[in-house]
């Protein structure tokens, strides 16, 4: 029997689903330097732009400084944002700085508002050609996951600009305009719970993957995801989410 259980063994380590699938958060330590680290371990300092201090902006907190959105509450960064009153989901950014390499937190949706959602990853303000420097992120919603290019996608200048004039002729935008957005992104199944998660979320040349404590759930390829200087890494929030630690590294 121990030939036939090491044949399936090696069988088993072989296969695609144990030795092609990549542990990202061991690819980040061993190749990767950790550029920046927050565990959250102290007070805001009120409610505005810098108030959550070590270097956080919450680019949404003016709008509404009598609106505490994020609370800084024995280590955790919980966020609560006044989507309806600032007329936009709370935006937290942080200083990045890298081609490839990514971010490692942990979350957990807390179950206070229906619907919640996290969208997080990558923006560079210095690029011209895509509305705000928005470049790629992961969503996590009710339903799913989804890995979007908005470099070349969605926030393209020129793609938007099409789209808009679409709109305002109050027509559908270009089949083939619209068959090359679908072909920016992509969408996976999931259910999400009310329990702390690690996520880990990694650009690698052009593919974009996301992780959920150490099981790969999506992965997509995209030319945007290549663009070479991801500046700043970011949270994206229309209702509630708590996040305990974050670790952002740089691979190249």
């Amino acid at each position: 029997m121990k030939p036939l259980l090491n044949l399936i063994a090696v069988l088993l380590l072989s296969s695609p689903s144990f030795a092609d699938t990549p542990n990202d958060a061991a690819w980040l330590r061993e190749k990767g330097q950790m550029i920046f680290h927050d565990a959250f371990e102290r007070e805001e300092a009120g409610n505005g732009l810098k108030a959550i201090g070590n270097g956080w902006e919450s680019a949404t907190a003016d709008r509404v400084p009598k609106i505490k959105q994020a609370d800084l509450d024995e280590g955790i960064l919980k966020i609560a944002s006044a989507t309806k009153e600032a007329g936009h989901a709370a935006h937290i950014h942080h200083e990045a700085g890298f081609t490839d390499g990514g971010a490692v937190i942990r979350f957990k949706f807390p179950g206070i508002s229906k619907g919640e959602s996290l969208q997080l990853g990558f923006v560079d303000r210095e690029l011209k050609g895509a509305h705000a420097g928005h470049l790629c992120y992961g969503i996590l919603s009710q339903s799913g996951i989804t890995l979007i290019d908005h470099k070349t996608g969605v926030m393209n200048l020129e793609i938007r600009k099409q789209r808009e004039e679409a709109a305002a002729r109050k027509e559908k935008p270009a089949a083939d305009l619209e068959a090359l957005l679908k072909t920016k992104q992509i969408t996976v199944p999931y259910k999400p719970d009310t329990e702390w998660h690690e996520l880990v979320l990694v650009t690698e040349g052009d593919e974009l993957r996301l992780s959920i404590d150490g099981k790969l759930l999506a992965h997509h390829r995209s030319e945007g995801f290549a663009h070479p200087m991801k500046r700043w890494f970011s949270f994206l929030v229309p209702n509630t989410v708590w996040i305990d630690d974050v670790k952002i590294w740089k691979v190249k």
